[in-house]
């Protein structure tokens, strides 16, 4: 049986997009069965009731500044449809160590950079900025410290001479398409295990090939 999955937003959630095409397949270990948003805008939310998922709204402007209150609330629209594992998606809200406990190790995140690496916002700016040669994305497990919890999934692109945010932008979110997906297959499966704070992938043996920049 599909493990049952929600999916956190604040935005247009095109990571949210690919979930919900990648669950759509039967062997896909995963069902995308709530989307939920901070935000009663979100863009998001229109395109997962498109594709007949139910929504959910829980506006953490209503209890101003107890960010607990916000988080209690969630929980228990996460109880009430029975889901297992929540996926971050553009979700722009930090945790507390209260509501992070109750789903350790069963959610997820999607980063725009290759963790450790730029951590938190503006992280194609900061890494054309800082003159990389290699930028990507990573799939990670949330802990109380952002951007911090173990790595599941990682991908890379080259960082081109002429690249604007935008066009670096693009290339790291076709990544982000492709690794998050994969990662929720893995945790739903039941083939990642934690040990020493490093995630290990079961039947998983290596990486073939490497990313050189520029190519030697």
């Amino acid at each position: 049986m599909k493990k049952r999955v929600a999916v956190l937003i604040s935005g247009r959630g095109s990571n949210m997009a690919a979930l919900i095409e990648a669950a759509k397949d039967p062997a896909f270990p995963a069902g995308i069965m709530l989307v939920l948003s901070n935000r009663p805008a979100a863009a998001g939310l229109a395109i997962a009731r498109s594709a007949g998922i139910t929504t959910a709204v829980v506006d953490h402007t209503v209890q101003g500044k107890d960010r607990e209150a916000f988080e209690r609330q969630l929980q228990e629209m996460l109880e009430a449809h029975g889901i297992e594992f929540v996926c971050l998606a553009g979700f722009m809200r930090l945790f507390t160590p209260w509501f992070v406990a109750r789903w350790n190790e069963r959610m997820i995140n999607i980063h725009p950079a290759l963790l450790p690496a730029f951590k938190g916002l503006d992280t194609h700016a900061r890494a054309l900025a800082a003159g990389v040669k290699i930028h990507g994305a990573s799939v990670h497990f949330v802990v109380p410290d952002m951007d911090c919890g173990p790595i599941i999934a990682q991908g890379a692109a080259a960082v081109l001479d002429d690249d604007t945010t935008a066009t670096l932008a693009a290339r790291v979110l076709a990544i982000e398409h492709r690794i998050y997906p994969a990662a929720l297959a893995l945790l739903a499966a039941g083939h990642i295990k934690i040990i020493d704070g490093r995630c290990r992938i079961e039947g998983v043996t290596g990486a073939a090939g490497h990313l050189i920049v520029p190519p030697i």
